[in-house]
């Protein structure tokens, strides 16, 4: 496994793990290249969507000339605390921020004077930057906006507010913990719930889209190929570093198995989350792999969102109806999560009976609420469309 990219140079070219290329670390860098992913994809179905007068854009006033304002300055100057109060902090406390980069930025621990500074410098650079432009008056003019001209701002709108609900929907699969150490928990940079990171992107684009005016079906068709793909691409994340997210003990390979090892089971040495027996001899950082083989789960995840993730982008320009994509997109969604589910190491619940983890209970509510949308959509469609007297 490849915890860090200091572990992927080892292998390539033979550099001694665990130095400075470690605060690179695979999950991490994999999760931006996910969400990147998303946003490119979006951005495309959105401009095809635009070119096909789905979208009526939004007529934003643009002042060209004007000094700066008090919350621009004010935004720069955060901006600037934030990074200030944390770089000096990271080169004091280096060690710990190789141990879990994560949690160093995200916890509340900085030096207040660089921050303050590098705050003044950011806000100062901005006023100086804007009054270097500065006209004896200020021209407006109106300017529209469609929704792939809002990528960026959709894109770090759904990042953030996943995050929010990724750490939330940890906490209650945690509470002991959480209720142990609550600041602590909720600003550490570990336990992100992937159900509750779509969950709580849902509700923060939808948000986004509500203020600005733009219409969410044609939205949320368009960004249902984009998440089921950049979900496949953050699960390879999942299984490089080896944070966890594996199977069960894996049964033994049958003699039929054709395909490469690896992708039957796994002990994941050198994972990530330092679970199992350490490695005899090893004299690393990451030293521990499991006692037992077992299903590479992660491996599984690619290859099936990708999967459907290319089923949902070749489809996309055949479905008409509102919502029918999105609609069918939760329900792929479900199925996938259940089943993999099964395989998969996990806390399970009494529900009716069954035994079924947190996931797999979402799963079927995601199931049955597309199911149920595309029932409606597809009932909509027909009474709207005009019958043909023959």
């Amino acid at each position: 496994m490849y915890p860090d990219l200091s572990y992927l140079f080892h292998d390539l070219f033979g550099t001694q793990p665990d130095n400075w290329t470690s605060i690179f670390k695979t999950f991490g860098l994999m999760l931006v290249i996910a969400i990147l992913t998303a946003a490119y994809l979006l951005f495309l179905e959105l401009k095809r969507k635009k070119e096909q007068g789905v979208f009526e854009g939004e007529k934003v006033k643009v002042t060209e000339g004007e000094g700066a304002t008090v919350g621009e300055l004010v935004s720069n100057g955060i901006f600037g605390f934030i990074i200030g109060f944390k770089l000096v902090y990271i080169l004091q406390n280096f060690g710990a921020f190789q141990e879990d980069a994560a949690a160093v930025l995200l916890s509340l621990k900085g030096t207040a004077w660089s921050g303050i500074l590098l705050g003044l410098v950011f806000a100062g650079y901005k006023y100086w930057e804007k009054n270097r432009r500065k006209l004896p008056k200020p021209v407006e003019r109106l300017e529209t906006l469609y929704p792939h001209d809002r990528i960026g701002d959709i894109t770090i709108m759904a990042a953030l507010s996943g995050i929010v609900g990724a750490k939330v929907f940890a906490i209650i699969e945690d509470l002991p913990t959480f209720f142990a150490d609550p600041v602590g928990t909720f600003f550490s940079g570990s336990g992100l719930a992937i159900y509750g990171g779509l969950i709580g992107g849902f509700f923060g684009v939808i948000w986004y889209l509500r203020r600005h005016g733009i219409p969410f079906w044609p939205v949320a068709d368009a960004v249902a190929p984009a998440l089921m793909v950049s979900y496949g691409v953050g699960r390879i994340g999942c299984q490089l570093s080896g944070d966890g997210d594996w199977g069960v003990e894996a049964a033994a390979q049958p003699d039929w198995w054709f395909l490469p090892d690896w992708l039957w089971s796994s002990t994941y040495p050198h994972n990530v989350a330092q679970d199992g027996t350490l490695i005899e001899g090893c004299t690393f950082h990451y030293c521990h792999e499991l006692p037992a083989a077992v299903y590479p789960t992660p491996l599984y995840e690619v290859l099936m969102a990708l999967a459907i993730g290319a089923f949902l982008w070749s489809i996309r320009k055949k479905v008409r109806i509102p919502g029918m994509l999105f609609s069918i997109y939760l329900v792929l969604n479900g199925v996938e999560r259940f089943l993999i589910e099964g395989i998969r190491v996990n806390i399970k619940y009494n529900v009716l009976g069954l035994q079924l983890t947190q996931a797999q209970i979402i799963a079927i509510v995601l199931f049955a609420i597309g199911l149920g949308m595309a029932l409606y959509f597809r009932n909509k469609d027909r009474k709207a469309s005009p019958v043909d007297p023959g």
